[in-house]
């Protein structure tokens, strides 16, 4: 049985091939080493066992594969042959105590109660055995989780030879706050809320990716006025996000005309969201069915205002930023993650364009507006700092473009429709090209068109492990630079 699919577009549950976990692990392990990106692996009750659901998607044909396979208490390890798989198969046992014999690190990633109901409590969090380097003149440096300034709660354990950097573990879980449970047995009113805040940097992505969800379970088809407005939003979102990343990437190594450029443009992004729906972040804005605010002709003569305004902007402040030879000296070479290491590890959006992988959803699996109006990849093959900035640079100036573009060709028409009830016993992968990178979701509804499950997979969950690759050989105070350059989500992975 075909286990092919496309995103975004709902299917019968029974139309999953359920595989022996052999033939389910050749499958995953075979696609992942041909390029396939392990988009989503997750465990659903079943009967007396947990039905293990996987999420390949293949860019090359813009197609999805979605296999499951039966376990009880125990199968063979994916991480071994499958490095991807590694952040998925620690979750698994933490939620369902179901053990992946041969997984080499084991252990608690976000410290959650088990969703058995007689499996033990998790240590408390942080108290678990780090790796540790033994030897002459290492040591060991542990930053976190209470951090400097405003910034989310994290744990990081160096292993250091003098200043290098030999080893680094990235401890997270302070920000659990249960979201995949609440969602699970709706929507509910509340539903929607949690999708804006589950990461709040990326309020329209995430959002964005639900409603895309709850349309293809009802056979909703999206006014293309509201499909415009959506794609607006999700690249001022783009926009803010970049360029409030240079700045502080700029700032990281006190460069400060950049910083304060940056912090300032960033402003003006958000900005230009609350002048679409009166909200910096965008919430309230994307509804299943399309929008709740229009953008009359006043508006967005402004919106494009505005835009031409920052684009300028941007222009001076990212030429100081790469005609100074002391930034280029401080991020070219630094924090190096290979193509290599990207492809081993699954590493998605930014960081892996960076790197010469070039996956983009926008591309790969478009949806809305994305099916009409192009945007081109951005890339660089450095795969260092240096690459992770330009290839958010390039972007900005891609959004930029595509905005532009759609603001001059905006369709009349209704802005929302009717979202209907859910189908029954359905299923559906929704792809969505955050700023960071991929953001997937998959529901699985019951026979009342009920979530039965609900999965979210922030970008950051496939990026946090490139992170640590990236510091190994660095120096120590490298980090604050290699950190920001991926500036991943604690709370997107933390959910």
């Amino acid at each position: 049985m075909s286990g092919d699919f496309r995103a975004n577009a709902c299917v019968a549950r029974t139309a999953v091939p359920v595989l022996a976990i052999a033939p389910f692990r050749a499958a995953i392990i075979e696609q992942t080493r041909g390029g396939a990106l392990l988009a989503a692996l997750f465990g659903v009750p079943h009967e007396s066992a947990l039905r293990l659901h996987a999420v390949l998607a293949q860019p090359t044909a813009g197609t999805l594969t979605l296999l499951c396979a039966d376990v009880v208490q125990e199968y063979p390890a994916l991480t071994p042959e499958c490095m991807p798989a590694h952040w998925f198969e620690r979750e698994l046992w933490e939620q369902w105590r179901v053990l992946p014999v041969g997984h080499p690190w084991l252990k608690p990633i976000r410290f959650q109660p088990a969703r058995t109901a007689d499996a033990p409590m998790p240590a408390p969090i942080g108290c678990t055995e780090f790796f540790a380097v033994a030897g002459g003149e290492t040591h060991e440096v542990a930053v976190g989780p209470v951090h400097a300034g405003i910034i989310e709660p994290g744990h990081f354990r160096f292993q250091c030879y003098g200043e290098q950097v030999l080893h680094l573990e990235i401890s997270l879980g302070y920000q659990h706050r249960g979201i995949e449970r609440a969602v699970a047995g709706g929507p509910t009113a509340r539903t929607i809320h949690h999708m804006e805040t589950l990461a709040g940097d990326t309020t329209i992505g995430h959002t964005l990716a639900y409603v895309q969800a709850c349309e293809a379970l009802a056979e909703c088809r999206v006014p293309p006025r509201a499909q415009a407005l959506r794609a607006i939003a999700l690249e001022l979102e783009r926009l803010a996000n970049h360029t409030g990343d240079i700045g502080a990437l700029a700032g990281d190594i006190g460069y400060l005309p950049t910083a304060a450029y940056c912090g300032r443009i960033r402003g003006d992004f958000l900005n230009m969201t609350a002048l679409l729906c009166g909200n910096r972040f965008g919430r309230g804005l994307v509804r299943p069915g399309g929008v709740l605010f229009d953008l009359d002709d006043e508006r967005r003569t402004q919106l494009a205002q505005r835009l031409r305004q920052a684009e300028r902007d941007v222009r001076v402040a990212t030429q100081l930023l790469w005609t100074t030879p002391s930034v280029l000296a401080r991020f070219e070479g630094t924090g190096t993650l290979t193509r290599a290491q990207c492809e081993q590890l699954g590493v998605v959006g930014v960081a892996a364009r960076a790197s010469g992988i070039i996956n983009d959803v926008r591309g790969d699996f478009p949806a809305g507006w994305y099916c009409q109006e192009h945007v081109s990849p951005a890339s660089c093959d450095t795969g260092d700092v240096y690459a992770r900035a330009m290839v958010r640079l390039l972007e900005i100036q891609h959004a930029l473009l595509f905005i532009h573009c759609v603001l001059a060709a905006l369709p009349k028409g209704p802005i929302t429709t009717t979202c209907g009830p859910r189908g029954a016993a359905r299923q559906v992968v929704s792809l969505v090209e955050g700023w960071r990178g991929m953001i997937c979701h998959v529901a699985l509804t019951d026979a009342a068109g009920q979530f039965a499950a609900y999965k979210i997979i922030d970008p950051s969950f496939h990026n946090w492990m490139g992170l640590a690759l990236a510091m190994r050989g660095q120096q120590i105070s490298d980090f604050p630079l290699c950190n920001k350059s991926f500036n991943l989500s604690y709370c997107g992975h933390d959910l």
